[in-house]
């Protein structure tokens, strides 16, 4: 029987799988169960893995496959059918939103190359204004942002510390982080550990929009 923690765990990777197709982060999966360090998100995935609920697939960055299905509640059965004919909202809406060129997931790279536009599923975009970047490099891949993947970018100024963010660097060069700040300083942290964090003063760093999501081309 699994513990609270090990079954939200579960649910938890199930769903995103089930969304996107990628595993979630050890960032974000501490965060969804306001642990307070990754170590305890470690525990918990090799106790699943012992239980026989997860298995971590070889040679891939922090790649899970859920094996068993977690037990849920029953949902609560719905009201009797109204006699009247719902007609159901499509749910292939597609947007276009600007493409604007590529962007760096490793060392910074010039963006905004020009615009074209791209095409995306609405359910991905949540409110506000939205562009695109094609991500170049691996520094984000255990984030599970691989290259040649779409990043999906809301529009914003700031950020709260553990985000994903398009950082506009000297007013020249972007790339897209995690954002935290350390002390006076920003540091833009990569998610792969053969790169090493950035550091800049605030002055030289202008945040231009957070990660939304991302759209991935399979050929």
């Amino acid at each position: 029987m699994l513990t609270r923690k090990q079954h939200e765990l579960i649910c938890f990777i199930e769903d995103r799988l089930n969304d996107s197709g990628v595993s979630p982060s050890f960032e974000e999966m501490k965060e969804a169960l306001d642990l307070k360090s990754k170590s305890g998100v470690h525990r918990l995935i090799s106790a699943l893995e012992e239980r026989g609920y997860l298995r971590r697939l070889p040679n891939r960055a922090r790649a899970l496959e859920v094996l068993k299905t977690p037990e849920r509640p029953e949902p609560k059965k719905a009201a009797p059918p109204s006699t009247r004919r719902v007609v159901p909202e499509p749910a292939n809406d597609v947007v276009e939103i600007p493409l604007h060129g590529r962007i760096a997931a490793g060392v910074p790279i010039e963006a905004f190359e020009g615009s074209t536009m791209l095409p995306v599923p609405a359910a991905l975009l949540g409110s506000g204004e939205h562009f695109a970047l094609e991500v170049a490099g691996d520094s984000m891949v255990e984030a599970g942002i691989l290259d040649g993947d779409f990043a999906l970018i809301r529009r914003q100024e700031i950020a709260r510390d553990g985000e994903i963010v398009v950082a506009l660097i000297e007013e020249s060069e972007a790339t897209l982080k995690f954002f935290r700040r350390e002390g006076a300083m920003i540091r833009l942290d990569p998610a792969n550990r053969a790169y090493d964090p950035q550091r800049y003063a605030p002055a030289q760093v202008r945040v231009q929009g957070k990660l939304a999501g991302i759209l991935r081309r399979y050929d």
